[in-house]
């Protein structure tokens, strides 16, 4: 039976990473009916809003979508188009591989990195409550906080301070971690580590922390082992020994910043693909950005979100594709003819080809 999936074609390079996954997802031989959708900077001038209705119906119609990068203005603008949606249609975990594949560019090619990144991706300071200086609400909040603290007063003039609010909860944490167990045992996984910093925010983190030990005693015999790292240790230790790691689960900053340095390991943010899991569906993304500067020049790198696809796939329960896919890509990026000019030796390299022709490439071993 055929799949329903939403295509979301994204702004910048976008649309050209879409039209690679697309083409390469279809030449599994899988049975997908693409609802291809719009969002992003350039929807914005024409419609007014960067993620129209229509694209959200869609999903909550499939209940799975393939998504291209998007702008976020920095700063300024619209929030991230990828927070509400993950807000919006509940898919409270961010999952993440990093995984080397021999023949790309790493300065841990030699070692056997093999990280799942679990990241809560509803909570925390990613939440965006925030108050401006000067507003009345501000002024409370910033004398309660002086209350509680007053051998570290917090100035209250305007433009002195900014702040933000880090809800974590123990139901957002039970769930989260509980899912990680699961993903760890569904995957053939070994150890789930809890990245924190109970050490200093004892009432935040160390409720994460905690309910994470409490949720690990469910897992005892499963044979998956347990442990925890702050975050600031688990960064240095990622780069000292990242093969020791396996399914890392985090609030939701730690999560997104440990993402990327995972991401570097194995070659950059080109190799790094990404799902978002809810209970009503789930939206597969690749981890970099929309680089509006190479758009339509045929040249980025389409392997992370052509290995958004592979996930995807398996969350179809397409698994033998989903394996065929990865392989495919595992096989064009090894032999290195037929790559992006980021998987070359010299980026100068004259025989890189485009995004185009790698992800013919791919449809070809496939």
């Amino acid at each position: 039976m055929p799949h329903d999936v939403t295509l979301i074609t994204g702004d910048g390079v976008g649309p050209e990473l879409a039209d690679a996954a697309r083409q390469c997802v279809d030449a599994t031989g899988v049975k997908i009916r693409w609802d291809v959708q719009e969002a992003g900077i350039e929807v914005m001038e024409r419609t007014g809003t960067p993620l129209p209705d229509s694209v959200l119906q869609s999903i909550r119609r499939t209940r799975c979508a393939l998504k291209a990068p998007v702008t976020t203005p920095v700063g300024t603008g619209f929030r991230s188009i990828n927070v509400f949606l993950r807000q919006e249609l509940g898919l409270f975990a961010c999952v993440r591989p990093c995984k080397y594949y021999p023949g790309v560019r790493s300065f841990f090619s030699g070692v056997p990195v093999d990280l799942v990144i679990v990241r809560e991706n509803t909570e925390d300071l990613y939440a965006g409550v925030e108050f401006e200086c000067g507003q009345a609400e501000t002024a409370e909040l910033i004398d309660c906080i002086n209350r509680l603290s007053p051998d570290r007063p917090v100035k209250t003039g305007r433009d002195e301070t900014g702040v933000s609010i880090k809800p974590i909860s123990v139901s957002a944490t039970e769930r989260i971690v509980r899912y990680a167990f699961q993903y760890a045992i569904e995957n053939g996984r070994r150890k789930v580590t809890a990245v924190h910093k109970a050490n200093i925010m004892k009432h935040t983190d160390g409720l994460f922390l905690a309910t994470a030990r409490r949720v690990a005693e469910e897992f005892a015999t499963t044979g998956i082992e347990f442990e925890d790292r702050i975050v600031d240790n688990m960064c240095m230790q990622l780069v000292q020994k990242p093969e020791l790691y396996d399914v890392l689960v985090l609030p939701n900053l730690y999560g997104d910043i440990l993402s990327d340095l995972a991401a570097g390991l194995v070659g950059g943010l080109g190799m790094a693909p990404g799902a978002n899991i809810g209970p009503q569906g789930a939206v597969f993304e690749a981890t970099h950005g929309s680089a509006p500067k190479y758009r339509g020049l045929n040249k980025v790198n389409p392997a992370a979100l052509i290995l958004s696809g592979v996930l995807m796939l398996r969350h179809l329960k397409e698994t033998e594709a989903a394996d065929r896919l990865e392989n495919a890509v595992a096989t064009v990026i090894a032999k290195g003819k037929d790559v992006t000019y980021d998987m070359k030796p010299d980026r100068d390299d004259p025989t890189a080809v485009g995004t185009r022709e790698m992800a013919e490439a791919i449809c070809r071993r496939i």
